[in-house]
């Protein structure tokens, strides 16, 4: 007999990239493996920050989706076009409201075996510590990204006493969940310093069949409106404020011979393209996403590739897009300090360029080393670790073992 399992999270299919990509392929291995799954959503909206076609219409209203094992139940949200901290707060907490109701119409439905909330937002957890105590389900607590200390260390939060509320609320949600699991060595200890108990290792994956190495890389430069033998130094993603990417266009200012192509969406692009066309960097390009379809074809293109954080999001944030360069045998350059994780794993592996965070010499002598000499065996054992770590069947083959 098929599993259920219940997911609430506000992230999730069709968003292309982030927590929405992940939670999305997860269902659709668990669904293609026997559950029977349920996720309580939001509208996409990720990484652009507005709701996406085709659900621009609904959005102000509930909407059910379902194929085969899969049934979706979209939830309004406050969406804030410039998110700040407490437009944030807003935004969580409408999601929180909106998703409480329509738990509620499920309560009354054939039993979960499982429900698993999604953090960010953390107290997502309360709907899960509801449906395990009327229902009995087992709650899985699955933690992306510390949402208090990142909100905290980033300023997005100032007042200290709101600060102790959300962390009693965090350890009541802590005590209750059957399941811990995150991403990264260094936010299990973390999270194990505030529950002194187990944490579940559920690392970020990447489909290394979609992904992967192709031959001849610098002719595929001509297709995106650069030279055979230009330096493409790429930076693909989410771009907001905790990655810190004005640092590229101070690299960018005293680089002119290297291209800096900054590819994605989000609240901080326009301050960006601003400040970019203000110091009249003619060798600093904006693209818009990608289509999945030619993503791998246009990762394979770029000589480097930029991971770049802020010295106090260095371990708290293991940053998804470091998966899909190790896929394709990219050269990563990454900020990150020596007392975090990310720096450990890259520095045992030998699978990227580390520099410091938030060190703009570091981070200029590092690009110009990087894209000036042979990568070595970087690129290969990269690929290797995608292959051996990564690949998502092995991933959730041990996931579904911890939710049994």
């Amino acid at each position: 007999m098929p599993r259920r399992l219940l997911l609430i999270g506000v992230n999730y299919a069709p968003e292309p990239t982030g927590i929405g990509k992940y939670s999305g392929e997860m269902i659709r291995w668990l669904a293609d493996n026997g559950y029977e799954c349920t996720v309580i959503t939001a509208y996409p909206y990720y990484p652009q920050w507005k709701v996406q076609e085709p659900y621009v219409k609904n959005r102000h209203w509930y909407k059910k989706e379902a194929e085969g094992n899969i049934t979706v139940y979209r939830c309004p949200q406050y969406i804030p076009a410039d998110p700040s901290g407490r437009k944030r707060i807003m935004m969580d907490f409408t999601f929180l409201l909106s998703a409480f109701f329509k738990l509620l119409q499920l309560l009354f439905v054939k039993k979960f075996d499982v429900v698993m909330t999604v953090v960010p937002p953390f107290h997502l957890g309360l709907l899960g510590v509801l449906y395990k105590k009327v229902r009995g389900a087992k709650l899985f607590y699955h933690i992306q990204d510390l949402q208090i200390e990142a909100a905290r260390d980033l300023g997005l939060i100032h007042a200290a006493s709101f600060i102790r509320l959300l962390f009693r609320i965090e350890r009541y949600i802590m005590k209750q969940a059957d399941v811990i699991s995150s991403i990264s060595e260094g936010m299990i200890r973390k999270i194990q310093q505030k529950t002194g108990r187990e944490i579940v290792l559920f690392p970020n994956w990447v489909d290394v069949s979609l992904f992967y190495p192709l031959d001849n890389r610098d002719s595929l430069k001509t297709e995106y409106g650069f030279k055979l033998t230009d330096k493409v130094v790429l930076y693909s993603g989410a771009i907001g404020e905790k990655q810190g990417l004005e640092a590229i266009l101070h690299t960018a200012a005293g680089l002119k011979d290297i291209q800096f192509l900054i590819c994605g969406s989000g609240p901080y692009k326009e301050k960006l393209i601003t400040m970019a066309r203000e110091q009249d960097l003619q060798n600093v390009i904006f693209f818009p996403l990608q289509p999945f379809e030619r993503f791998n074809h246009f990762l394979n293109m770029a000589d480097v590739h930029l991971v770049i954080q802020k010295a106090n999001a260095g371990d708290l944030v293991m940053p998804s897009k470091l998966t899909t360069i190790m896929a394709v045998g990219g050269l990563a350059l990454i900020t990150a300090n020596s007392d975090t994780s990310l720096y450990e794993v890259v520095s045992e592996r030998n699978i990227g360029i580390l520099v410091a965070a938030e060190d703009q010499l570091a981070l200029n002598e590092g690009i110009r080393s990087a894209v000036h000499k042979e990568p070595g065996h970087i690129t290969g054992n990269a690929r290797e670790y995608a292959l051996n770590y990564l690949a998502i069947d092995k991933i959730m083959v041990r996931f579904e073992a911890s939710l049994r």
